[in-house]
């Protein structure tokens, strides 16, 4: 994956801590984040083609400012608790199929992906947040934990109540992905990593 964007995030990921967690060699760990960033981009853009889908994304992204990649990020300061709903919520009842094909990919392992994309899915909302909303999230605290004002079972902003961007912002999807789809398709690039070949038909079944 090329793309200058993701690039960036990996660069902030701190690999040695996040191989050291999952027990892995470094270079496993990143292979397993350069394949699990873009399925989690992925998902999030087949979700935000439906303007449902758009919104609740813009809200997540709305309650995880940037603050959680500032100096570096801290593996310890990640909540994969909200992570693991945030995947739950970007894959929906997909989850554990896509987790399979990740595990397929490049000697990496289904135990290992499913580690690994709760403790990155914070990161790159907070990354996203930084992208769309210049780092000022609309909620607080640490990034990673859901709003206070969200109603059962939407955590992370993935879903009615969570306060959000107001309509009209740069993740504002209107009624077809509008401005967030195609800035996760930029972050993408243009052939989505190899996603439809790998993933299919599995992406966008994510909370609506």
């Amino acid at each position: 994956m090329s793309d200058g964007g993701i690039d960036d995030l990996v660069g902030q990921i701190p690999i040695g801590q996040l191989a050291a967690q999952l027990g892995v060699s470094e270079d496993e760990a990143e292979r397993a984040v350069r394949a699990a960033l873009p399925a989690l981009l992925g998902g999030m853009q087949a979700n935000a083609g439906d303007p449902a889908g758009a919104a609740s994304l813009a809200r997540a992204l709305g309650d995880h400012d940037g603050s959680l990649l500032e100096g570096g990020a801290d593996l310890d300061q990640v909540d994969t608790d909200d992570g693991a709903r945030i995947v739950r919520n970007v894959f929906g009842g997909n989850e554990g199929a896509v987790v399979d094909r990740l595990g397929g990919l490049d000697g990496l392992s289904s135990g290992l992906m499913g580690k690994l994309l709760p403790m990155l899915a914070p990161l790159l909302l907070a990354f996203l947040s930084k992208q769309v909303l210049g780092g000022s999230g609309g909620g607080g605290g640490g990034g990673a934990d859901a709003p206070s004002g969200s109603s059962p079972g939407s955590a992370s902003g993935m879903g009615p109540g969570a306060g959000g961007m107001a309509p009209g912002g740069p993740a504002d999807a209107g009624s077809g992905g509008g401005g967030l789809g195609d800035i996760l398709g930029g972050l993408l690039g243009g052939g989505g990593g190899g996603l439809g070949d790998v993933l299919g038909g599995l992406l966008g079944g994510g909370k609506r």
